[in-house]
């Protein structure tokens, strides 16, 4: 199995330039992707981000196991944080988080009204991965009304804030945290859901994996997806071979393009057209 690995570089300098902005801001919006929720985490988002407020936004809930969307929100919303399902593509969602933005900094907000400070907007850093839907969240909530505010006082000369609405503004240079590998596993889920550069991953590992995890967890997708009958005998390359047989995935001199069928099947996985599918779930 390969080694699947980000630069660690890059991650010690977005922990950097994370560990500055927090300061500034009330409020984290972390995305994560839904099929992967604890793999698409940087867990130093939580020591970082320990004294301020916490959403956790599902992207691509769509794709994801409706069931399992459920499990994983009761998890992290048991651990103080609030969740919510959404798909920043479609915007499905994004209207629920402007109300739960107020009820997540309600205790911020009560000490400016205390304090004689009313209507102080809530200072937000939307943190994620990349290709989790990051910069999509952000123009769709934003919108075309947003405005830059310009450098405040006492802020760090360069960043900008972004005022979504009379009572959000965002930090427009949010972090980005690269997950720690400790466990191949996160890596694997995150080349499955497409985080990383295709051109550096063994593809038809990705899909033998995959398939076997379909055949455990949902069985019957494969079969109809691509029209073939499995027994229990086949392993996950000859699956792939079937896929090739079934779908006419042929090279020349009538030799089978396993290749080609491995990266149906993960971008199939990808754009949900197995079906809606969650990798991983909460340890119990």
């Amino acid at each position: 199995m390969a080694d699947y690995q980000w630069y660690p570089g890059h991650m010690t300098k977005a922990k950097r330039m994370m560990q500055e902005d927090i300061k500034l801001v009330d409020l984290v919006i972390e995305l994560v992707d839904a099929r992967v929720p604890l793999s698409s985490r940087n867990p130093d988002i939580d020591t970082l981000g320990k004294n301020k407020s916490r959403i956790i936004l599902f992207n691509k809930s769509d794709l994801a196991d409706p069931v399992k969307n459920k499990i994983w929100m009761d998890y992290f919303r048991q651990k103080g944080l609030y969740a919510i399902e959404m798909n920043s593509k479609s915007g499905s969602g994004t209207k629920a988080i402007q109300g739960i933005v107020q009820e997540a900094c309600k205790e911020k907000i009560e000490r400016d009204r205390k304090r004689g400070i009313i209507n102080r907007p809530v200072r937000a850093m939307v943190v994620g991965i990349p290709n989790v839907g990051k910069s999509t969240f952000i123009n769709s909530f934003a919108g075309k009304s947003c405005t830059k505010t310009g450098n405040k006082p006492g802020v760090t000369k360069g960043k900008q804030w972004i005022r979504l609405n009379k009572s959000i503004e965002l930090l427009d240079t949010p972090g980005i945290l690269w997950p720690k590998f400790e466990d191949q596993t996160v890596g694997l889920h995150l080349a499955m859901i497409g985080s990383m550069n295709d051109e550096l991953l063994h593809l038809d590992e990705i899909a033998c994996t995959l398939i076997d995890f379909l055949r455990d967890e949902y069985a019957g997708l494969l079969e109809e997806r691509y029209h073939i009958e499995l027994s229990d005998q086949q392993n996950a390359y000859e699956i792939i071979q079937s896929i090739c047989i079934a779908r006419s995935y042929f090279l020349k001199g009538e030799r089978l393009d396993n290749m080609k069928a491995s990266s149906a099947v993960v971008e199939d996985f990808r754009n949900g057209r197995i079906g809606r599918i969650t990798l991983e779930c909460p340890m119990k």
